[in-house]
């Protein structure tokens, strides 16, 4: 099996970009990693801090050990973590990557974060993933009326500010601020900034991360990847096709959880599956 490191690897080379799709319960991750088994790619499971809170971390670790088992490419990513504290003890858990999340910090307080983490990752074990984030595109994963309070032009990450970022913290992946809001905005989603996109990966050298890729159109992602973009997040996406499968569900007679609740994964499948073919190029 290949380390998550040797699967950024293999996207940068087929300049492809890794699908990374968070999940609340064990419902999700059957969806996510069936639909990855079926297309034959590589995937990543995100759970942040309140979402490993409810399906339990060392649960979730579990799940993706025993599908690795199974020769599948899945992989854990503790999304969104705010303090050193949740770092450790995610790190503790074994994930495979982590998020630090300063990005309403101070330059200098998210620098220090995310050097705190990526000493300990390296302390436990050398091939965790770590990931940080500089740039401020909102916190919510929901349907929101307009873009998040404080996401604007002035908010996109300036490729200098990156590339002193990637040198004082040695991350491994970088979460920039390019156009990407979390959550779907109803008005519709601000397009990409392409041109940034590329500008940041030029200057820092290591792959980026979209976060936020819910509603945003689909030539805007093949634009994104063939700029830069290695590693794509959607939530907002999957959690409106959960809800609104099991509301379809619910509408049967079927009184067994196992037959009302797989509408949800049916739905939550179908979204997956067109955004791991659309990252993957097929």
């Amino acid at each position: 099996m290949k380390s998550l490191r040797e699967v950024l690897d293999w996207a940068e080379e087929k300049k492809v970009a890794i699908g990374h799709f968070n999940v609340s319960d064990s419902l999700g991750f059957k969806a996510v990693v069936e639909t990855a088994k079926d297309l034959d790619v590589p995937v990543i499971v995100g759970v942040s801090e309140k979402e490993r809170d409810f399906i339990g971390l060392e649960e979730v670790v579990a799940l993706v050990k025993t599908a690795r088992e199974n020769n599948l490419n899945v992989f854990i990513n503790a999304d969104h973590t705010y303090s050193l504290e949740r770092a450790m003890a995610a790190i503790d858990a074994g994930v495979d990557s982590i998020v630090v999340d300063g990005a309403d910090k101070t330059f200098a307080e998210n620098i220090a974060l995310t050097k705190e983490v990526v000493s300990y990752a390296r302390s436990k074990n050398t091939e965790i993933i770590v990931e940080g984030e500089i740039g401020f595109i909102g916190k919510s994963s929901k349907v929101i009326e307009n873009l998040p309070d404080g996401v604007s032009l002035e908010t996109q990450t300036n490729p200098e500010d990156a590339r002193e970022f990637v040198k004082e913290t040695g991350i491994d992946l970088l979460a920039p601020s390019v156009g990407n809001v979390h959550g779907i905005v109803k008005t519709g989603n601000p397009k990409l900034n392409i041109e940034r996109i590329g500008e940041i990966h030029k200057a820092v050298g290591i792959p980026l991360v979209l976060h936020g890729g819910s509603g945003i159109a689909d030539e805007d992602f093949r634009k994104a990847i063939k700029a830069g973009i290695r590693l794509i997040h959607i939530n907002t996406e999957i959690r409106v096709a959960y809800k609104e499968g099991i509301e379809e569900g619910l509408k049967s007679s079927e009184i067994a959880p196992y037959q009302f609740l797989a509408k949800g994964v049916e739905e939550m499948k179908k979204v997956i599956r067109e955004r791991l073919k659309l990252f993957n190029g097929l």
